[in-house]
Order: C-alpha cells, then sequence, then structure tokens
C-alpha cells in the first residue's frame, strides 16, 4: 500500500510544529498573529489528514490479511479520537492572536501538552505503523 501522502503530511504537520515552536520562543505576544496562522494551517492540514485515514487507510488495514497490523491499526485509531479532540479545542482557543496576547502562559502549557501530543504521535506512527502497511 502506497502511504507516501500520509508520510508527507506528517512531514508538513511536523514542520508546522516546529515553526509553532520557534515563533513561541521568540515571543508569543510579539508574534501572536503569525502563531495563530500557523495553527489555522496546521489544522487544516490535519483535519484532511485524519479525514483520510479514517475514510481510507484504517478501513483498508482492517481488511488486511494480517491479523495483528489489523488490531494495531484499530487501536492507533482508537486513540487517535481523544488526541484529536485535544487538538480541536486548542486550535479553537489559539487560533487568533487576540487568544494568544491575552494569556500567553496559557498558550504555552497548552502547546506543550496538545502539540507534544500530537508530535509523539506521528512518530509513532511513522515508526510502528506505517512501515507495516507499506510491507503489506
Amino acid at each position: 500500500m502506497n502511504i507516501d501522502k500520509f508520510k508527507q503530511q506528517h512531514v508538513d504537520i511536523l514542520q508546522g510544529i516546529a515553526s509553532l515552536r520557534r515563533l513561541a520562543h521568540a515571543g508569543v505576544v510579539r508574534n501572536a498573529a503569525e502563531i495563530a496562522r500557523g495553527i489555522v494551517s496546521i489544522s487544516a492540514t490535519i483535519k484532511l489528514h485524519l479525514a483520510v485515514e479514517d475514510r481510507a487507510l484504517y478501513p483498508a488495514v482492517a481488511r488486511s490479511a494480517d491479523a495483528d497490523l489489523a488490531r494495531t491499526s484499530r487501536a492507533f485509531q482508537d486513540e487517535m479520537d481523544e488526541i484529536a479532540r485535544s487538538y480541536e479545542d486548542f486550535a479553537r482557543r489559539w487560533n487568533n492572536a487576540g487568544s494568544l496576547e491575552r494569556d500567553e502562559a496559557g498558550f504555552r502549557a497548552d502547546a506543550n501538552i496538545v502539540l507534544r501530543r500530537v508530535h509523539e504521535r506521528m512518530q509513532r506512527e511513522n515508526r510502528d505503523l506505517y512501515p507495516r502497511i507499506e510491507a503489506m
């Protein structure tokens, strides 16, 4: 199964997270508008990625003859539901400069939790799931 598009979306999302991290380190208030735009941009990619995973990738893997891979894929999908909800809440809270300017500490705390979870999850997919899917 060719999953190059999924892997490229991971690269794009991880680059977006790295950009947000750099902007936040340089000053949340000073870079609030750019951070908000970055969140909106990443959100669009994440929504597309999750939708295609749910509609195409996970169902295809579930039909796989490899029962262990099908179970692993279902576990990844179930786990992603909660991570996606957390990210959606994060994006709604911080997708405008005013929110960032009013609560820099809140943004930093939230970003450290939510973006780290997204980042770690994609790294696990890249390491533990995608190579197995490509091999099927």
